[in-house]
C-alpha cells in the first residue's frame, strides 16, 4: 500500500486531503499567549480573524523527529509499504531534516518493518509543492507506477517557481524575510514588493508602487517565466477578489485557466500577512 503525506504548509484544501487521502501533518502555531495546531482548530478564514485579534506577530514550530518517527510507525502498522513526503522547504524549516533522521532512526529500531520511506523536499512554499503533491495522488489513483510518480517529483519539484506579492510589509518584516527598516521604508512609500520562491530561496524579485499595479506585475512576471503550455495556479489570502483578478489576467494572456486556487493557511500568512496575491508554476527549462 502507498500512502502520500506533506505538511499543513503546502496549502493543499481540505476537499483534495479528503479526496485523495493525503496526510496532512499540522504544524503548532503560537499566537499571542495561546497555542493552535494548524487546520485543526482553525481555517484559514479563522487564522486570519485571530491575526487581528493580537498585535504580536504568528509563529510555527517545526516538526520534530519524535513526531515523525510516530507517524512512521502508525503507518507501517496500518499496511503501508511505500511512503511518500513532500515537506516544506528545507531552507526555511528543520521539519525536512527531522523527517530525514526519524526515517533513519525507524529503520534501525523496527527491521521488522517493511515500509519504504521517500522524503521530498518541497524546495518552497504553498503550491509551489502543494500542486505537485495534487498530481502524484492523481497518478497514485490511475494507478501509475510508483517509479513513475517519484520520479515525477524528483523531475518537477526542482523547476517550481512562486511570484507573490504582499499588500503589507508589516508581518514579514517581523517575521525577518524583510529588514524592519526597508519595510518601513515601503509602506511610506507605498512600495509593494514581489516575492520570489525558487529552489529553495525567497528573494525579493521586484517593487512597485500602489496596490493597482501588484497583480498586472505578478502576472507580467509569470509570463515571462512559465514553461509555454503548462498548468499554473493561482494563491491569495484574505481577499478572494485578488484571485479572481489574477485567474482573469492569466486566462486572457495564456487562453486557459488556472487548475486550482490556493489559499494560505498560517504558515505561510504568519510571515506574509494574510492579504497576498501570487501564481505557482512550472518554470521553463534553461
Amino acid at each position: 500500500m502507498i500512502k502520500l503525506i506533506t505538511d499543513a504548509a503546502s496549502d493543499i484544501s481540505y476537499g483534495d486531503e479528503a479526496r485523495y487521502g493525503i496526510r496532512v501533518i499540522p504544524f503548532q502555531v503560537s499566537l499571542g499567549d495561546k497555542s493552535y495546531t494548524s487546520r485543526v482548530d482553525f481555517d484559514n478564514e479563522g487564522f486570519y480573524a485571530l491575526m487581528e485579534q493580537v498585535d504580536e506577530i504568528p509563529k510555527t514550530a517545526q516538526v520534530n523527529p519524535f513526531q515523525f518517527e510516530e507517524l512512521y510507525l502508525e503507518e507501517a502498522k496500518a499496511g503501508v509499504t511505500e511512503l511518500i513526503l513532500v515537506l516544506i522547504n528545507s531552507h526555511g524549516s528543520a521539519t525536512h531534516g527531522n523527517a530525514l533522521i526519524a526515517a533513519q532512526q525507524f529503520r534501525q529500531e523496527h527491521p521488522e518493518l517493511q515500509m519504504n520511506i521517500h522524503i521530498f523536499d518541497g524546495r518552497g512554499y504553498s503550491s509551489l509543492y502543494g500542486a505537485p503533491v495534487i498530481k502524484a495522488a492523481q497518478m497514485l489513483e490511475a494507478e501509475k507506477p510508483l517509479e513513475e510518480v517519484l520520479r515525477y517529483l524528483e523531475e518537477e519539484l526542482p523547476r517550481r517557481e512562486i511570484f507573490f506579492g504582499m499588500y503589507s510589509l508589516r508581518y514579514a518584516a517581523k517575521s525577518g524575510r524583510i529588514p524592519s527598516a526597508a519595510a518601513f521604508l515601503g509602506d511610506k512609500l507605498n512600495l509593494k514588493p514581489i516575492m520570489r520562491i525558487y529552489e529553495n530561496e525567497i528573494v525579493t524579485a521586484a517593487k512597485c508602487r500602489g496596490e493597482n499595479k501588484l497583480i498586472s506585475k505578478v502576472v507580467e512576471m509569470t509570463l515571462a517565466e512559465m514553461e509555454p503550455g503548462s498548468a499554473y495556479e493561482v494563491i491569495y489570502g484574505s481577499d478572494p477578489t485578488c484571485a479572481e483578478e489574477a485567474a482573469s489576467q492569466l486566462t486572457q494572456a495564456l487562453g486557459y485557466p488556472p487548475t486550482a486556487r490556493y489559499q494560505i493557511g498560517a504558515v505561510i500568512a504568519a510571515n506574509s500577512g494574510p492579504k497576498i496575491v501570487g501564481t505557482s508554476f512550472t518554470r521553463k527549462s534553461e
